[in-house]
């Protein structure tokens, strides 16, 4: 148990802060064009005063707040940590609230990769483990690194691989 409790060693695929960075950016591009489009139908239909205010101000903070975004990316990446035993899933992250959680191998149900486009784009794959209660999820790692997890993880945790 004393192997178990050390610090998780395994790092995330160093794309993961490119995945990052660019989510960030297309999601304040949407919010951007959102309030763009806010902002010009408050001017055409001359809402009340002060909900052209609310919308400068929310286009003020997206846009001082989106350098946070690619600091934030690299944060997530330094502090990211994994590691497997017979016994337990190690799960370390955060930077400035950092959380370590054990799941114990027993307790998992379900093990599955996933793939959106960013993640694609880049050949990355995130690892999901299900039990009972929770879901636990690896986010950005290498394919050959993401189908090795999830084997070992179904071989130590049990599950039984199912026909689709």
């Amino acid at each position: 148990m004393a192997e178990s409790l050390a610090s998780p060693a395994h790092k995330l695929s160093n794309k993961a802060v490119k995945v990052w960075r660019l989510s960030e950016t297309l999601s304040n591009i949407i919010a951007l064009i959102v309030l763009a489009i806010l902002l010009f139908l408050d001017y055409h239909f001359s809402w009340i005063y002060w909900i052209g205010w609310i919308l400068i101000g929310l286009v003020i903070l997206t846009i001082v707040g989106a350098p946070w975004g690619y600091i934030r990316a690299a944060l997530l990446y330094k502090h990211w940590r994994y590691d497997i035993s017979e016994e337990f899933l190690q799960l370390k992250k955060g930077a400035i609230k950092e959380e370590h959680q054990l799941v114990p191998m027993t307790k998992i149900q379900s093990v599955s990769t996933k793939q959106g486009p960013l993640l694609r784009k880049y050949g990355l794959y995130a690892v999901t483990v299900q039990t009972m209660g929770s879901s636990h999820t690896i986010p950005a790692l290498e394919k050959e690194v993401a189908v090795e997890l999830r084997n070992t993880i179904a071989q130590y945790a049990k599950v039984e691989e199912m026909e689709e």
